[in-house]
């Protein structure tokens, strides 16, 4: 189709192959993994649906040139020379950010101003006025990447990273990101026909996205805005018709979604962001000490969750991961238990062989997101020491 271009989704490191499931999915084209990116193409209500739809982006990049670069006169007179009344007005504003992995250019800072003054200079030059800068909520936000000698300048559609879902207003002391949450639920395995738990949930971040997950709800439905509403070729019925299209491809779901932590502030924060989403008819959260709880009937149960690294909080990691091992191998028959650490000291105090190791990064810290089956009856003890 004519009207199709090309895309890249950028994604956290461990979820490219998530993401691109996710976009075949959806229904992309061309789909191609990167490092913590995928490309693919569609056309504009695609865009839409990307942004709306994906649970392990983080942002859509739409590329509207590509060249080299020598230097940075060089950068500039590229820059200049670009169409920019195609995307802008010269009264409108900007917010340009530069990613470089090159020995050209040391300061991606410096680039990103670079490029500011280019597209300025341009519109003053051509109309005598000239736009301005907004970094909260410009007209076009313009992403520069250069990668060696190659230099890709993108549209970014998004705006501010899609894991700011909407529906999070309180949080407590280390929380998780969104995309990472809905990540480790969906590598899990987890697809919505079993109860799930999160033992230690904060402020509830990991049972919204497994609610989400479960009901197949759009995980951007509640964002106030992205970027692309400030574009020249905005097109909201299209947007309405692509939002309502998702909407009708929600689903039941038929288990129990169950979230504790020790904390009475973790759990005021996790109600209310829960009932934010709007999805309190299918989550309960508790005030228990996981350690002091145990596991309810014979069904199977799903567990996900992110406990201390003792990177924020302070805390006995010896014990206090021995006690999840201990709590899992006697209360938790029949339970397949992931977890996410930073630690990988603290993963040996747990007593039980994880049956899975994936390699991942929360934040900037190396982490493993491990599994532990605990079986019921006569193989309880088969991933034990």
């Amino acid at each position: 189709m004519e009207d199709n271009f090309n895309m890249v989704a950028k994604t956290l490191f461990g979820f490219e192959e998530l993401l691109a499931n996710e976009l075949t999915q959806l229904g992309a084209q061309n789909v191609k993994t990167g490092i913590r990116s995928v490309s693919f193409t569609g056309d504009k209500g695609f865009m839409y649906k990307a942004n709306l739809g994906l649970r392990t982006a983080i942002k859509i990049l739409k590329p509207i040139e590509t060249f080299t670069v020598s230097n940075e006169q060089d950068l500039y007179n590229k820059l200049y020379a670009m169409s920019w009344e195609n995307y802008m007005t010269s009264t409108g504003t900007l917010a340009v950010d530069a990613t470089i992995h090159t020995e050209l250019f040391t300061n991606s800072l410096y680039i990103a101003q670079k490029t500011k003054d280019a597209i300025v200079d341009k519109f003053r030059d051509t109309t005598g006025d000239r736009p301005n800068v907004d970094l909260k909520f410009p007209d076009l936000k313009i992403n520069v990447h250069i990668d060696r000698q190659q230099c890709t300048i993108s549209l970014d559609s998004s705006g501010e990273s899609l894991h700011k879902r909407g529906y999070k207003t309180a949080t407590n002391i280390a929380p998780i990101n969104e995309v990472l949450a809905a990540g480790l639920i969906m590598l899990s395995g987890w697809d919505g026909q079993t109860d799930f738990m999160d033992p230690m949930c904060g402020s509830g971040t990991m049972l919204v996205e497994a609610a989400m997950i479960a009901c197949n709800i759009p995980p951007n439905l509640m964002r106030k805005e992205f970027a692309f509403e400030r574009w020249q070729d905005w097109d909201v019925d299209l947007f309405e018709k692509i939002e309502e299209s998702l909407l009708k491809k929600t689903r039941d779901f038929h288990h129990k979604i169950t979230g504790y932590d020790k904390a009475p502030s973790a759990v005021i924060k996790a109600k209310e962001n829960i009932k934010n989403a709007q999805l309190d008819d299918f989550v309960e959260v508790k005030h228990e000490d996981f350690f002091k709880t145990q596991k309810g009937g014979d069904a199977k149960l799903h567990m996900v969750f992110n406990p201390p690294y003792g990177e924020r909080l302070n805390i006995d990691l010896q014990d206090f991961y021995k006690n999840i091992g201990d709590t899992l191998k006697q209360n938790y028959p029949n339970t397949d238990a992931w977890f996410i650490t930073s630690n990988l000291e603290a993963l040996k105090f747990v007593g039980l062989r994880p049956s899975r190791k994936i390699h991942l990064f929360n934040a900037k810290l190396e982490a493993r997101l491990v599994k532990f089956e605990m079986y019921s009856g006569s193989k309880k003890g088969k991933y034990m020491k």
